[in-house]
């Protein structure tokens, strides 16, 4: 966590706190939460647990990251935040999130990605009206149609630089097109799709057809897409060597009707090719 993430799509990431609480199917298998048991963090989740809180030398982090961004004269991403939601609604926790309305403002070199299931909460949690910030993100997890369907309309009601999706952990298809932003087009819309599969042991598998037709929607709209991993389960056809006999294998059907052999491998094995190639758009602002 923090300076150089190796979270593909983003360049650095930053909490203003650890702890959050399950909502949707999405969560089922939390890499957040099992990330902090993982460190010894074990009382962080659920709606009654407390939420772990930082020194003053963790929030002066990203300070740092604009001084550094600012002298090389390029813009870096920070996602805020990977262990927890800014739009979860406890009054414990508008203090902290008070203070990074403040350092986002304080830090305009920086672009801010700020990613919820709680998009509902935005309106009431956010202190901007009207144009926010023109260095904020904005972006919801949708993880199949029912979830787009609940959280869109309240992401595309604020005027932000770019909103965003994060399809990860895709479980369905979605049929983006009707939100997507067109260029030239006055309507708001989405700016950019992240999609990918689920790892850890217990995750559950991504049938190809889903994140293939989130590639070909964002390319007839000329949307920025980014496939960021297979996850634990990718097509054998894409593993070239060392799966083992024993390995869990599914069939699901494609797009066109074809039979496609899914392997537990494991996400490094898996990669992250979609239909031959990394797919790394990010949206290219002037600002």
């Amino acid at each position: 966590m923090g300076a150089n993430s190796k979270i593909e799509w983003t360049h650095h990431t930053f909490n203003p706190w650890w702890g959050c609480v399950r909502i949707s199917p999405a969560c089922k298998h939390c890499y957040a939460e099992t990330w902090a048991k993982r460190v010894g963090m074990n009382d962080l989740w659920g709606k009654e647990a407390p939420r772990r809180f930082f020194t003053d030398a963790h929030w002066r982090e990203p300070l740092k990251w604009n001084r550094e961004a600012a002298l090389v004269g390029e813009r870096r991403r920070v996602f805020c935040a990977s262990m927890a939601d800014v739009f979860e609604d406890r009054a414990d926790l508008n203090d902290a999130r008070d203070r990074l309305w403040a350092l986002i403002e304080a830090t305009p070199n920086l672009d801010w990605l700020l990613l919820t299931k709680r998009i509902r909460h935005v309106r009431k949690l956010a202190p901007w009206s009207g144009k926010w910030p023109r260095n904020i993100w904005l972006g919801t997890s949708t993880e199949n149609q029912l979830w787009l369907d609940k959280r869109i309309d309240h992401l595309l009601e604020h005027d932000v630089m770019v909103r965003f999706i994060s399809a990860e952990p895709l479980l369905g298809h979605m049929n983006l097109q009707p939100y997507l932003q067109t260029p030239g087009s006055s309507v708001a819309g989405i700016n950019w799709v992240i999609a990918g599969g689920e790892s850890g042991p217990d995750s559950r598998s991504m049938n190809p057809a889903w994140p293939e037709s989130l590639r070909d929607q964002c390319s007839e709209a000329n949307v920025p897409f980014h496939f960021k991993q297979w996850g634990h389960w990718a097509p054998e056809e894409l593993i070239a060597e060392g799966i083992s006999a024993r390995a869990q294998r599914i069939a699901v059907v494609g797009r066109d009707g074809e039979i496609i052999n899914l392997v537990k491998v494991g996400k490094t094995k898996s990669g992250r090719e979609l239909g031959g190639m990394t797919w790394d758009q990010v949206p290219e602002l002037a600002i």
